[in-house]
């Protein structure tokens, strides 16, 4: 009697694009505000200040960073748009040359001359399709998003503003900065470790490693501005 086995269960990472995006603007979120808040903790004396200062940034920050991604996802569709302009002006003017391309493509699969002659042939009957394959493996360009940009710039601000509020919350409450600052740190520092680890987990690297990392990362920035902020204010 044979036994069954259960079909083969491949696991394949698929971050999406937007958590790349969380990601960006997370790890920004966390890291500037929390070294601009520990700086000025060492330089003024009431956590107002820090707040203040601290809001300015997060928006300016999150303008600066959903700008960023607006701007990286236009250019990303602009690029694929003037290279299939490209693609479809040589389909039309040198069309043997494309239809080589297509059999060298081919070739590479392991297909046979014939095999790749017929299929060039039938692929030149539909220009739109012969131009999209010539785009995806000539070229390596997939068709973006038209609604990227848009929708990175809003992820990647959302995402800073959420980031960036949770060094600057004690401040609210607390009104000595170097109070504040030791919850801030506590805070601030967990949420690094434990978007450092979810972070690796998504990226398949080690959790463990890569929150830690992340954590002390954050806690250099932030000890390298208190410190720079007492040695110009002591």
């Amino acid at each position: 009697m044979t036994g069954r086995t259960s079909p083969h269960q491949e696991q394949h990472l698929r971050s999406s694009a937007m958590i790349a995006d969380v990601v960006i603007g997370m790890s920004d979120g966390l890291t500037v505000p929390f070294a601009l808040a520990a700086g000025l903790s060492g330089a003024v004396a009431n956590s107002s200040l820090v707040v203040t200062a601290g809001i300015a940034e997060i928006v300016a920050g999150s303008i600066a960073m959903g700008l960023g991604g607006y701007l990286a996802g236009r250019t990303e569709v602009d690029h694929y748009e003037s290279e299939r302009r490209r693609e479809a002006a040589e389909v039309e003017s040198v069309p043997e040359r494309e239809k080589e391309e297509v059999r060298a493509v081919f070739a590479e699969m392991g297909l046979s001359p014939a095999l790749q002659q017929t299929v060039a042939d039938e692929l030149a009957n539909d220009k739109d399709k012969w131009i999209d394959f010539m785009m995806k493996h000539e070229l390596g360009l997939d068709g973006p998003d038209p609604n990227r940009a848009t929708q990175s710039a809003i992820t990647i601000g959302a995402s800073y503003v959420a980031g960036g509020l949770v060094p600057l919350a004690p401040y609210f409450f607390v009104a000595q900065p170097h109070q504040a600052l030791l919850y801030s740190c506590a805070v601030t520092l967990v949420c690094l470790f434990v978007f450092g680890y979810f972070k690796a987990k998504v990226t398949g690297q080690s959790p463990v490693s890569g929150a830690i990392k992340v954590a002390l990362i954050g806690a250099a920035a932030a000890a390298a501005a208190f410190g720079v902020a007492r040695l110009f204010n002591g």
